[in-house]
């Protein structure tokens, strides 16, 4: 072998064999109990059975089996008053957990109730209740994602909103916020 071909397989060599060294070093540089993500969250909160409650909350969300149930109490409340309705159920974010369409019920009713469900949670108040607020503060409405009309209730746990039930496509939203009440009354059940 040339000195040139030498000096590059030493060279290959060397690094191949550092690399395994280091990769040796790295893997046990942290005991095996140490790399598992709940001891990670333990240290982090400077703690090893759990994280600190100062540095974290706990927050209640509807299971998507509750936030079915509220949609079909919605949609069945309305279907006995012969009302061709959507149903939405939001969580405390606003992200949409279920939304059932009824039959007959017109395509702008599911953005609708989604806007309701989102309103209604994010003020923790009926959607009702709200549309007065607009004369004092009309700019309110131009919120995006929100729609200021009866149809909207927040759900609650503990006085706190956890999500929110639009209902869309009755001829008032009286009614559709009837039949939205009729969902959050399903899930006291």
């Amino acid at each position: 072998m040339n000195t040139r071909t030498r000096v590059l397989t030493g060279t290959a060599l060397a690094v191949a064999l550092g690399a395994g060294a280091f990769g040796a070093v790295s893997a046990s540089a942290t005991p095996a109990d140490e790399a598992s993500p709940a001891a990670a969250s333990a240290a982090v909160a400077g703690k090893k059975d759990g994280p600190s409650d100062k540095n974290f909350t706990t927050t209640t969300h509807l299971t998507v089996d509750a936030a079915t149930r509220a949609a079909q109490a919605a949609l069945q409340a309305a279907q006995a008053e012969n009302q061709k309705v959507t149903v939405a159920v939001v969580d405390r974010n606003g992200n949409t957990i279920v939304t059932l369409r009824g039959d007959g019920a017109g395509p702008q009713s599911y953005e609708s109730a989604q806007r309701k469900a989102f309103t209604a949670v994010s003020w923790n108040a009926p959607t009702s209740v709200l549309v007065g607020r607009l004369a004092q503060t009309p700019n309110l409405k131009d919120i995006p994602g929100t729609l200021f009309l009866g149809g909207g209730t927040p759900v609650q746990a503990n006085g706190a909103p956890v999500a929110g039930i639009g209902v869309a496509g009755a001829p008032s939203g009286d009614l559709d916020e009837k039949f939205a009440k009729a969902g959050v009354d399903a899930l006291g059940k």
